[in-house]
């Protein structure tokens, strides 16, 4: 499967942030070593010029990594059309081991890479550059996990082959007809979504309060990033248990990537898409508030807090609203729209 063109451009992007990022791995070994704010030696004045280039080469390299996450979705929903017993992304998925982990991994990705830019772009808000230890630090920690999602990428193109039989999402996420097989069975019905509508309720509250005030406790803050990240996981779940099968009009038809599907309006890339973008403001809101104190940074980070912590409750409103659309027109309508 490595010669498919799917396979072809998840391979190109791979190459190109990997040129990007390790061209800047040096620079970062350097800056560790060597950087001296306010110096006016030649070697300070080559790394304030060096770290312009590099830090842009890091920036447009792990965007690209992130838009991998959208190809490799849809290069598993065209796989699936490859592979025995695939009906979607999920059989391509289980098609070998290395497809589930890494999803979990580029999924992860999106968050630790969307940080970087977010702390990168800070860091350039001030002429004494605060940040750049620390934005190099991550990023050398952040190599070996870039590394590790091309080699899980590499090795799950290089072990997919079309003669593999594999398990369809009616297996995977069966109704009550497959108890033994379900991996979420059990998570199904209302009390999940008793804690999905309670959970966004209290997310809003908290984000109005902060919203309403200029300087929020860094307590309160971590509060409403950690319950993002509840609540986040909860989502996943109701989505696919839940929510899913009233999108299908189909009581026993559970999965999260059918509803990537043109024959779905494509609702599942909207409702992804603000749940992700959703969850990594609110990081960004609780990044804004544990770096207020970093000089020359204390408007930049008040100005970030606020818009991501808007976004935030903007998008939350977005993912309440795009998810629970099937679902409150099945109970007020009684079926289909």
């Amino acid at each position: 499967m490595l010669v498919n063109s799917w396979s072809i451009a998840l391979g190109i992007i791979s190459l190109c942030v990997l040129f990007l990022v390790g061209t800047a791995f040096r620079t970062a070994l350097r800056v560790l070593r060597h950087w001296r704010p306010g110096a006016d030696t030649a070697r300070q004045i080559r790394l304030e010029n060096e770290i312009w280039l590099s830090s842009t080469l890091v920036e447009y390299g792990l965007g690209f990594q992130i838009v991998s996450l959208l190809v490799f979705v849809m290069a598993a929903d065209h796989f699936a059309g490859l592979i025995v017993g695939a009906m979607c992304a999920t059989g391509s998925l289980l098609a070998n081991g290395y497809g589930v982990p890494l999803l979990l991994v580029k999924l992860c990705g999106i968050f630790l890479y969307g940080f970087w830019i977010v702390l990168h772009q800070l860091d350039i808000r001030s002429p004494s550059y605060p940040l750049v230890r620390l934005k190099y630090c991550l990023l050398l920690a952040l190599f070996p996990f870039l590394l590790l999602e091309i080699g899980l990428q590499t090795l799950y193109l290089a072990n997919l082959r079309p003669d593999i039989i594999t398990s369809c999402c009616a297996v995977v996420f069966g109704g009550a007809q497959q108890p033994d097989t379900n991996l979420l069975a059990g998570y199904a019905g209302a009390r999940p979504m008793f804690f999905f509508y309670g959970l966004a309720i209290l997310l809003f509250g908290l984000g109005l309060w902060q919203r309403a005030t200029e300087k929020t406790a860094v307590a309160v803050t971590s509060l409403y990033g950690l319950v993002w990240v509840v609540f986040f996981l909860l989502s996943l779940v109701v989505i696919t248990t839940v929510i899913s099968s009233y999108i299908y009009a189909m009581p026993y038809h559970h999965c999260p990537f059918c509803i990537l599907k043109p024959e779905y309006d494509f609702i599942g890339y909207p409702l992804f898409a603000s749940l992700i973008l959703a969850t990594f403001a609110a990081g960004v809101t609780v990044m804004a508030v544990l770096l207020r104190h970093t000089a020359g940074l204390a408007g930049a980070t008040a100005r970030l807090r606020r818009f991501s912590l808007s976004c935030s409750l903007v998008l939350l409103v977005l993912f309440v609203l795009l998810s629970s659309w099937h679902y409150v027109v099945y109970y007020v309508v009684g079926g289909e729209s």
